[in-house]
């Protein structure tokens, strides 16, 4: 089977999927100042799969009911949420958040490499390597060697951040077997299972119904659980279903370079060169993961 490709529609979804995600470890770092990483989980998948369920229901749209479709969303809400979420609010009590996006996006590498092994229709190409390596070695540039600076301190942080992104890579490529659902229910369910199962571990960490609801605090709320969640993974599973969870995981590359543009065109930030370094690197190992300019660039010589 040919490796699948996207379109201008996918990256658009892509790139937008980026800047919700993107934010999402500003809204955690506010969280964190009043709750502990497990309700942080919670608080995050909580509201978006309230969100979710009443879309289905709007959209004429029904949860399925049969016990094989919901042990997918279980496994699915482990893989994608609660393990992952619940390994980066803790890596980030312990590692700063450069470093942690750093080796967030080692996913698209876990993703290539597992896609590999259990896929036949997104082997693992020359292109596609070396495509990883230098979209990977684009957002150490980005993030700049500070971030660096913390390798070797906060192991068990870097681990956690680690395991989160190999959860993600596992999800991916389970979560093909979802794309078959309306991405509302795929959605909704997922969120769903993945808050039946945070509940109970936010209670035992004790603040999770126990903190001082200020402003701050329910704005990240709001935002985690809305925006770079509900409305997230309604993205997530259009992008899955039509180009593949390699394709889908390169979104740990564009969150930096989302994050940099909106610090430029709503704080003022002025990127260094190092920057644009790290920027050109991603969108080379963007083109050669897609493959298309390369094929057309031979074409023509």
């Amino acid at each position: 089977m040919a490796m699948r490709r996207m379109g201008a529609a996918e990256w658009a979804l892509l790139i937008t999927l980026s800047v919700l995600w993107g934010g999402s470890f500003f809204f955690v770092e506010v969280m964190l100042d009043a709750l502990d990483p497990y309700s942080v989980v919670f608080w995050r998948v909580g509201p978006a799969a309230v969100a979710l369920v009443v879309l289905v229901y709007a959209t004429g749209h029904r949860l399925p009911g049969d016990g094989a479709t919901w042990r997918a969303f279980v496994v699915m809400g482990v893989l994608n949420n609660v393990a992952p979420f619940t390994l980066i609010a803790w890596g980030q009590t312990e590692i700063e958040s450069g470093l942690a996006a750093i080796l967030n996006a080692t996913t698209p590498l876990f993703t290539v490499a597992l896609a590999h092994l259990v896929t036949t229709d997104e082997r693992l190409t020359a292109s596609r390597g070396v495509g990883v390596v230098a979209g990977l070695a684009g957002v150490a540039a980005l993030v700049g060697p500070g971030a660096l600076a913390g390798v070797g301190a906060g192991v068990l942080g870097q681990a956690a951040i680690l395991g989160a992104a190999l959860s993600y890579a596992c999800a991916g490529l389970y979560g093909r077997r979802l794309t078959a659902l309306p991405v509302p229910v795929a959605a909704a369910g997922m969120v769903g299972a993945s808050a039946a199962m945070a509940l109970p571990i936010a209670l035992a960490g004790g603040t999770a119904f126990a903190f001082e609801p200020g402003p701050a605090t329910i704005g990240a709320i709001a935002g985690l659980s809305l925006l770079s969640t509900a409305l997230a993974y309604l993205i997530y599973f259009r992008v899955l279903a039509a180009a593949g969870a390699t394709n889908l995981l390169l979104v740990t590359f564009l969150i930096p370079p989302s994050a940099l543009a909106l610090g430029i065109g709503f704080l003022g930030e002025r990127p260094t060169l190092g920057a644009f370094i790290g920027m050109a690197l991603i969108f080379v190992g963007l083109a050669a993961v897609d493959g298309r300019l390369f094929r057309t660039a031979r074409r023509a010589l």
